[in-house]
């Protein structure tokens, strides 16, 4: 999409996100899920897109923990995506999920996981084949990984608490 912005999300933009990512989804459950972990601090990066001012595309990754008998791994759990219904099938979201990503390997993130369509995150590079060696409460098909560098492949998936109230 021509003129599209994509920027970290600031305070002032809580009002929009909440809105949009309600009208994505059609109810207020992400919306909810978004405030909670900005309230939890387990925010990673949230990326917001524009497009002359208004934001129409959301995406937030919080912390997420691969846990062993060696230990904890951090890594990253992408979580929700929003695109403004009229905006979607534009790029938006790919946009967003591109450069997230980019910012994340820079950042030394490893390991991002998504519970999602293959067939969409497929284009990015998820595949429940990389995430399949993990233990979840979200084990299935839907249940994908993407290494972003070297990353464990067995463990136990360790969400953000506010994902336990979805």
């Amino acid at each position: 999409m021509r003129g599209l912005v994509i920027r970290p999300a600031e305070a002032r933009d809580r009002a929009a996100i909440r809105e949009l990512v309600t009208e994505a989804f059609g109810q207020p459950a992400e919306a909810g899920l978004v405030d909670a972990l900005v309230a939890d601090n387990d925010v990673v990066l949230e990326l917001v897109a524009t497009h002359e001012g208004e934001i129409v595309g959301h995406v937030l990754f919080s912390r997420l923990f691969v846990e062993d008998e060696a230990g904890r791994f951090a890594a990253v759990a992408l979580a929700p995506i929003a695109v403004q219904p009229r905006r979607q099938k534009t790029r938006v979201g790919s946009t967003l999920i591109e450069n997230a990503h980019m910012l994340l390997k820079d950042r030394g993130e490893t390991l991002s996981i998504v519970l999602g369509d293959p067939a969409y995150y497929g284009r990015f590079g998820y595949a429940h084949d990389r995430a399949a060696g993990f233990a979840s409460d979200y084990q299935c098909e839907a249940l994908q990984a993407l290494a972003l560098g070297e990353a464990p492949a067995i463990g136990r998936l360790v969400y953000a608490p506010a994902f336990s109230g979805l």
